[in-house]
């Protein structure tokens, strides 16, 4: 059997790798990798596939940036081009990126079965990009592969209820099997000279906070308002949003506790949130991540669509509102364990067999 494995951005990546490393162990399906670029920068793209053993694609488009309909345009005409070509039994598409709906429609058009890893998500709010494009795929996959109770409910609740599977999550396959060696490898601490827990660990990205002035500024108004280091690798929307506005050279000539670095690559970004006292974010994959290394997790954005890490204690919404955001920095009233959300770190092996 061939199935047609789709990525274009970062979490996609760090999601593909234990199922790819499982699909091309398996005598009886081959892969045919289909990389969109959508994620082009070398530290959000190239560094993953080498750091996380990804084979090289079998074709990378190269849409990188633009904006959501055009990006999806181009990649909808050339995925399906490839599609015809390589004729795969099946298309395996990962999260809620552009290159997701890419993917999904394209498949759907061509009546290729669609395999969708970490359906079910939902975040109800319908301004973002991405909930959209989760909602699209799931309706469009005859596979769907859950990561929570939750999710499962969610599709449930919108009719969807062949061809689920609760599996666990892939992120937690890779973080099991990336930390340790990201531990031995990675020199990110020394290099930046931080002491294990002392350290809030920040990112920001999403359109929500990148495309609001408003919501950017106090952000970063926040973080200055810290008393701990705050590490921000920076995206490359949120360095152009900086200058967009510019406000790039008041961040950074910043106060001193706010360190603004270059994308990291994930061994050096696990050992980062393994060590750090809290995790700022508006990226989910970090919130989750957070959670399996047990680190209190403060959201910047208004929802989520991993709730359970907040029904457990580990994750605060705090928006871009610099007084929730403080208020939830000074809490000292975290969980002490983390329960089993996500599976077991098996995701991958189960997800391998109802492919094939």
């Amino acid at each position: 059997m061939k199935i047609a494995t789709i990525v274009g951005a970062r979490p996609q990546f760090i999601k593909a790798a234990p199922v790819s490393k499982l699909i091309r162990e398996n005598s009886g399906t081959a892969e045919f990798l289909i990389h969109t670029g959508q994620h082009y920068d070398r530290n959000m793209s190239d560094i993953f596939f080498r750091e996380m053993g990804i084979p090289e694609p079998d074709v990378n488009i190269g849409i990188g940036s633009g904006s959501h309909g055009r990006q999806t345009g181009e990649m909808l005409i050339q995925i399906e081009d490839i599609l015809i070509k390589e004729k795969p039994d099946k298309v395996l598409v990962y999260g809620d990126t552009n290159s997701t709906l890419a993917g999904s429609l394209a498949a759907c058009k061509l009546h290729i079965p669609i395999a969708h890893v970490e359906s079910g998500l939902r975040s109800f709010n319908r301004t973002m990009p991405e909930e959209h494009n989760r909602v699209v795929a799931d309706h469009c996959s005859d596979i769907l592969f859950c990561p929570t109770r939750t999710a499962v409910s969610n599709l449930a609740h919108e009719g969807i209820s062949q061809g689920v599977h609760l599996v666990g999550d892939t992120m937690l396959d890779a973080v099991r099997q990336f930390s340790e060696i990201g531990e031995k490898k990675s020199t990110i601490l020394k290099t930046l000279d931080l002491t294990p827990k002392e350290y809030v660990l920040a990112t920001v990205h999403r359109p929500y906070n990148t495309d609001n002035p408003e919501n950017l500024f106090n952000i970063f108004k926040a973080f200055q308002q810290l008393e701990r280091t705050v590490i921000l690798p920076v995206h490359p929307r949120t360095r152009l949003k900086l200058r967009e506005l510019g406000g790039e050279h008041v961040v950074e000539h910043q106060s001193n506790n706010l360190k603004l670095i270059d994308p990291v690559g994930y061994l050096d970004m696990l050992v980062l949130e393994k060590n750090a006292h809290m995790i700022m974010t508006d990226s989910g994959g970090i919130q989750k991540e957070a959670y399996f290394f047990a680190v209190p997790c403060i959201t910047l954005r208004p929802e989520t669509e991993w709730i359970e890490t907040v029904e457990s204690g580990w994750n605060v919404l705090a928006g871009a509102i610099p007084d929730k955001i403080a208020q939830a920095a000074a809490s000292t009233s975290w969980p002490s364990e983390i329960e089993n959300l996500f599976g077991d770190g098996d995701a991958a092996a189960k997800i391998v067999p109802l492919l094939a």
